[in-house]
């Protein structure tokens, strides 16, 4: 890991969302240089399922060995940011750094996005990114070494980060055209770069996307921090860059990044908006996979997958023979503790539309539509469905890289990749 140099003693940092996961990882970085860190976040109470308030955050960081001012903030409330920064210029005398880091997310698609979210999203990513910056600016401007740092990706065009979840994507980018924009209007007077994971990052948030096992093909917010340190230590002209953490520490000589990993050794999945490794980590996933791929066989038709439960195995083909065995492991269990729908378009061999019903009473899967409305719709190539029912392709893996589509009830689908978790064995 990269060491502390000492280098942001008596600074004194803004960051959003810094109540738990990358937030405090980069408060508590700077904490250990003896930095003043302002937790700008909206968790006063303990929250009923996420961990970690702006006190909690506050003992750590003064713990750590920084000074830190726990505030209110909720990024989408504008007068709560003003009145942040001029506690935090009363109490520090100035601010030397604003971490951009407050972020919400819904991975959905246009018709599946209420409005909410979509107000959500854009008012915390985009405009509360644009508040929070133009609040500190003029504070900024007056620092020695000053910087912005937002946590925003790489502008990337391809239409794949688009298809599945196009108003997460246009705010994010909203953040990284924040970047691209000050970074030129302030040059020479405030440094302003945009910092991304080339690796997912374990959170609470990726807890929730990804569901229990997800965090062993991530990285520890640790990553992050120690980016994140490597940018706010450089002179003020480093600005307008859109870096990624593990890019910039091979860099600056870091070589053992399995000290980063949750799991090291574990195949890593790529964050959002890099395509360039996806097929690299994809290969990786199969390698690892624990079941053996089926042989592929004639596409069965219509009356034929319709008797598939008492067809004998080796006369079934591989879509076949995985709903085979998904209807053999039905259980009551499964069924109550699941309480969904799973509809799947399937494209290419042995394509066509396939359920697994979890909410009828003793629950069944099968060809055709479900008997009653599906919760959610799961959309890939019959190959790829194959690989991700026997451990080959994690859904998690395959939704980020485009190759599956989901409609619907997105914690339900979550809910189904546990279930998968425990029918590998059989599969």
């Amino acid at each position: 890991m990269l060491p502390n140099t000492g280098k942001l003693a008596g600074c004194t940092l803004f960051i959003t969302g810094a109540s738990r996961g990358i937030g405090k990882a980069i408060a508590l970085k700077a904490a250990k240089d003896g930095a003043n860190i302002v937790i700008a976040a909206k968790t006063a109470e303990p929250h009923r399922t996420l961990p970690g308030t702006i006190y909690t955050a506050a003992a750590e960081i003064e713990a750590a060995g920084g000074k830190a001012l726990p505030c209110v903030v909720n990024v989408r409330e504008e007068q709560q940011v003003i009145d942040a920064v001029e506690k935090a210029v009363k109490t520090f005398g100035g601010i030397d750094i604003l971490v951009n880091n407050a972020s919400a997310i819904s991975l959905t698609g246009t018709l599946e996005t209420e409005m909410k979210k979509v107000n959500l999203m854009m008012e915390v990513n985009v405009r509360g990114t644009y508040i929070t910056s133009k609040t500190c600016l003029p504070h900024l401007r007056k620092s020695r070494n000053p910087h912005i740092l937002n946590l925003s990706p790489p502008v990337n065009l391809n239409p794949m980060w688009f298809k599945n979840h196009c108003a997460y994507t246009i705010s994010k980018y909203g953040m990284s055209m924040c970047v691209l924009g000050m970074a030129e209007e302030f040059k020479g007077e405030v440094a302003v770069n945009a910092l991304w994971p080339k690796t997912a990052i374990h959170t609470a948030a990726m807890d929730m996307l990804g569901g229990h096992g997800i965090e062993k093909q991530c990285r520890k917010t640790d990553i992050l921090a120690d980016a994140a340190y490597c940018i706010l230590t450089k002179p003020k002209s480093f600005t307008g860059n859109f870096i990624i953490d593990e890019v910039l520490l091979r860099e600056e000589g870091v070589k053992d990044f399995d000290v980063y990993a949750i799991a090291p050794g574990h195949p890593l999945m790529p964050d959002f908006f890099l395509d360039a490794e996806t097929d690299v980590t994809d290969r990786k996933q199969e390698q690892y996979g624990a079941s053996q791929t089926f042989k592929e066989e004639k596409k069965l038709s219509s009356s034929q997958h319709e008797g598939l439960e008492s067809a004998p195995a080796k006369s079934l083909s591989p879509v076949a023979e995985t709903f085979r065995v998904i209807q053999g492991a039905m259980s009551e269990e499964y069924v109550r503790t699941t309480q969904g729908v799973f509809q799947f378009e399937l494209s290419g061999d042995e394509g066509g539309t396939w359920y697994i019903d979890l909410k009828t009473k003793g629950g069944s899967a099968g060809f055709g539509k479900p008997s009653v409305a599906a919760d959610v719709v799961m959309s890939m190539s019959s190959a790829d469905f194959v690989k991700m029912f026997t451990g080959k392709l994690k859904p998690t893996l395959a939704f980020m890289s485009g190759k599956l589509r989901i409609k619907g009830n997105m914690t339900l689908a979550i809910k189904l990749e546990k279930m998968l978790t425990q029918l590998n064995s059989k599969l």
